[in-house]
């Protein structure tokens, strides 16, 4: 006989298996000792979860002092001064003329590697003149009264810029290549994409199948690249170099959109203006890389600042004993932790604070009693306030890391609860229908005259089951009486 058998408890739930009643026992499909071990295992697996959950969350949490965020605000605004007096704007920079020179010297260097022979002249504009000669494209027109000066006002403080090949992004490398294998020159101009058919026809990607061609035309590109990063062998002074990667999206949006056919807006026109006017100032790669320094002297410091307050920390509070080069480094690691994360997003918010009041003042200083656009934005430092951006994004994708590990640990814990219950459920089970013993009174009655035992036995089992007090059967005259048709309530 099959039937559906359930224990019930306010306290610990509810725990249902199926039953089967045999003649001298009650049996489960699946044993209670079975079905204890596995609940065991899955609270062991829960157990695990929740460690390492809480270990996860751990790493999320925030553990900045005061001294920490003084630090972060100290560094960044002391990084900010160093912006201001070191980095300026183009033109009157002392860390733009380091990186000026620095660019130079890798161009010579590259020369050499491309066999430069410098015996004769060592001079930055004879090293260019190899290079651009070595790594010849189809799209270096900057001069003349030709077509391209009457149709696209093309001069040589404009050209690396308004030339898509000269531009050090993805969709300059594309250009490079199709110009390449087109022999055309692809620009943008007041916000229209025109490339123009080379006429002389005296280009010719070298290689002998496509994949070599493409090989060469990605070497040209570098190359020449390189050449222009500290100008042309016929600039004057400084040189026009490469534009600047981020100001250069200006010429890539405008450029994707007119390849889609979509107009390009009075915003975009103006954007990509503007551009090129900080371009012609002297804004190029070189002036960017300076603007990269006091954002990476500032991220260095901060991580430095967490790095050794924690170690003096660790060595503080660690007996000497129980000291280790791991737990240390556990300790004071400045990379992969939210406080030091958070004292980063302060640091680079301060910096960006005294950066853009700076550039704000100079804007309207030097703006004739309106705001000089042209000046906040060449002596804005685009770097640092991209990486602050990063920071903000960071601290947003955190805080959602965040909630979502309090609540996988609070599920968690529900989860634990529930499995405690069901195994309290299944012990109340296995204690219930232990009938090993008290089903013993069978053979009592058959071999023995110790029916008071087995009646007591008897009556112990109805217990278990639950029979109402009154209808147990308890001595050998309720049974005659039960069995004669009496009533055992009396």
């Amino acid at each position: 006989m099959k039937s559906n058998e359930s224990t019930s408890d306010n306290r610990t739930g509810i725990v249902v298996l199926n039953l089967a009643v045999g003649d001298d026992c009650f049996e489960f499909d699946q044993s209670i000792s079975t079905a204890l071990l596995s609940a065991e295992a899955e609270l062991d697996e829960i157990e695990d979860a929740i460690a390492e959950t809480e270990d996860k969350l751990k790493k999320l949490t925030l553990e900045c002092d005061k001294i920490d965020y003084l630090l972060s605000a100290a560094s960044g605004a002391l990084c900010g001064i160093i912006d201001i007096f070191l980095v300026g704007k183009p033109g009157q920079s002392p860390l733009g003329d380091i990186t000026d020179k620095w660019f130079a010297d890798r161009t010579k260097a590259f020369a050499k590697l491309c066999k430069w022979d410098n015996s004769k002249d060592a001079s930055l504009k004879s090293a260019i003149k190899y290079l651009e000669n070595k790594f010849k494209i189809p799209y270096d027109q900057s001069v003349g009264g030709s077509i391209f000066h009457d149709l696209l006002n093309l001069t040589p403080d404009n050209h690396h810029f308004k030339s898509l090949g000269h531009n050090p992004t993805l969709l300059g490398l594309f250009f490079s290549i199709l110009n390449q294998f087109m022999n055309t020159s692809s620009f943008v101009s007041e916000g229209e994409l025109i490339t123009l058919k080379n006429s002389d026809g005296k280009f010719e990607l070298e290689g002998h199948n496509i994949p070599s061609k493409l090989f060469c035309g990605l070497a040209n590109w570098i190359g020449h690249l390189i050449s222009d990063i500290s100008g042309s062998s016929g600039s004057k002074g400084r040189g026009m170099g490469i534009p600047s990667p981020i100001w250069n999206w200006m010429n890539d949006i405008i450029a994707i959109k007119r390849k889609l056919g979509i107009p390009a807006s009075e915003f975009d026109k103006a954007t990509n203006e503007l551009a090129i006017q900080v371009f012609r100032e002297g804004y190029d790669a070189r002036f960017q890389t300076a603007q990269a320094i006091p954002v990476f002297v500032n991220e260095i410091t901060v991580r430095l600042f967490y790095g050794i307050r924690r170690a003096i920390r660790y060595f503080s509070i660690t007996a000497k004993e129980d000291r280790s080069f791991k737990m240390l480094w556990k300790a004071c690691e400045p990379f992969s932790n939210a406080t030091v994360k958070r004292m980063l997003t302060v640091a680079h918010g301060v910096f960006c604070l005294v950066d853009i009041s700076d550039a704000t003042i100079r804007g309207f200083a030097t703006g004739g009693g309106y705001f000089n656009v042209a000046e906040f934005f060449m002596r804005l430092n685009v770097v640092g306030v991209g990486r602050f951006t990063v920071s903000l994004y960071g601290e947003a994708r955190r805080g959602i890391k965040r909630l979502n590990a309090k609540e996988d640990v609070y599920f968690f814990s529900r989860e634990k609860l529930i499995v405690g219950n069901y195994m309290n459920g299944l012990h109340c089970l296995s204690e219930m229908y232990d009938d090993k013993l008290l089903l013993t009174f069978i053979d009592d009655l058959k071999n023995s005259d110790a029916y008071i035992q087995a009646f007591h036995k008897s009556a112990q089992f109805a217990e278990k089951r639950n029979v109402p007090d009154k209808q147990i059967l308890k001595t050998k005259a309720d049974i005659d009486q039960y069995f004669l048709g009496g009533n055992i309530d009396g």
